[in-house]
């Protein structure tokens, strides 16, 4: 309203000044003459002025007789107790404890490797062979030794136990089976060693070493096997959250590559402060029946830290603060119709997710919070309630 009563003002002004005998704006600048554009503009502003002298006291006269011109417009909602979750969200990858390169424990040729990328195995099962050196000739020639010293032993012990014979002859005899037997158990361990087995159920993921390559005890990977069942994401908890964060504690997995959402529990947490970045870790158990999650995968981790039944939830950017540091917001009292006085009531909040922050202290159930128009009001201001 006020831009029109400006170009109405404006528009007489200019036919009382000389109507359409004086040439206009676009023909002056058109002259390129300096002097002419210049008493041009001289006079639109001494019109202007003029003008907002007009529109002020206008505006004086309206205000008078029409003092809810100024009232400010504003919405409002009652409050009410309400569940609510509050979730701390955290960064993660996926690690399973079955996912196990396996080396040579002896060296010598690969003689054989039973199996093949992605072949599903056994635990116990032979994925490969080294050849052992001739240890297994040792072994046989070895037990012949021991059947002839265990004969040996229980000749002797019978005769010992008919009193015949020597007491040294007996002990000799036993010595010798003995010690046999304790070199027969020591060559069948070195010899395990030269077949690689599978430390428990799953998948061979990569074979690493080539059939027919020399090995070396410790230092050479031969293949690589994978369980996908036992997985779990670990991440890094800040330290003010190991009251909150504890063992059974509902988590909500997302995996973003994959647009998949799972939801799980806490499943154990660390006892040991990491004191670089001041966390302790926290493991989280994943399902995966599908097999789709695979270890390193990156996840977002959202941990049920706090929850509250009764909750008075209000937005966030209704919220404001005075100079003391305190929070406050707007309620409406002292409501007639349409009309309501606007009070200020000093709040405490707590936790906030999203848009929404609880509020600790201050509120009540069922009050009236105004939400538009909460950053124009002061204190004790009447408000008409757009929303009544």
């Amino acid at each position: 309203m006020r831009k029109l009563v400006y170009i109405l003002s404006f528009s007489t002004l200019l036919a009382a000044c000389g109507g359409g005998s004086e040439k206009s704006t676009d023909e002056i600048l058109e002259s390129n003459d300096i002097e002419t554009i210049q008493k041009k503009r001289d006079e639109l502003t001494a019109q202007q002025s003029e003008l907002e002298t007009e529109i002020k006291k206008l505006d004086s006269r309206l205000k008078e007789i029409n003092p809810e011109r100024n009232i400010p417009l504003v919405t409002s909602f009652a409050v009410e107790a309400e569940h609510f979750d509050h979730f701390l969200e955290l960064q993660g990858s996926v690690e399973t404890r079955k996912n196990v390169v396996l080396n040579a424990e002896m060296g010598g040729i690969l003689q054989k490797i039973y199996v093949e990328e992605g072949q599903k195995v056994s635990k116990g099962q032979t994925l490969a062979k080294i050849d052992d050196g001739g240890l297994s000739q040792q072994l046989a020639q070895m037990e012949i030794q021991l059947d002839l010293a265990k004969t040996t032993f229980e000749r002797q012990k019978r005769l010992w136990e008919q009193q015949i014979g020597s007491e040294i002859e007996y002990l000799q005899a036993k010595s010798n089976y003995e010690g046999q037997v304790n070199a027969v158990k020591q060559m069948k361990s070195q010899l395990s060693k030269s077949v690689v087995s599978a430390p428990f159920s799953g998948t061979i993921d990569e074979i690493i070493t080539e059939q027919g390559n020399v090995v070396s005890p410790g230092q050479t990977q031969i293949l690589r096997i994978v369980n996908l069942d036992d997985m779990y994401i670990k991440t890094d908890v800040p330290e003010n959250y190991i009251t909150n964060v504890t063992k059974g504690k509902p988590v909500e997995v997302t995996f973003p590559v994959l647009g998949k959402t799972v939801d799980t529990k806490v499943k154990q947490v660390g006892s040991y402060i990491n004191p670089n970045n001041r966390t302790f870790t926290a493991e989280i158990d994943v399902p995966n029946k599908e097999k789709e999650i695979k270890p390193n995968l990156t996840a977002r981790v959202k941990i049920n830290d706090y929850t509250s039944e009764n909750a008075i939830l209000v937005p966030q950017n209704i919220l404001s603060e005075n100079a003391d540091g305190e929070q406050y917001l707007y309620v409406l009292d002292e409501v007639e119709g349409e009309k309501a006085v606007a009070k200020r009531v000093i709040v405490k909040t707590g936790k906030s997710q999203g848009d929404s922050i609880e509020v600790l202290e201050g509120l009540k159930d069922g009050d009236l919070i105004i939400e538009d128009g909460a950053r124009s009001v002061k204190e004790g201001q009447t408000v008409k309630i757009m929303n009544y």
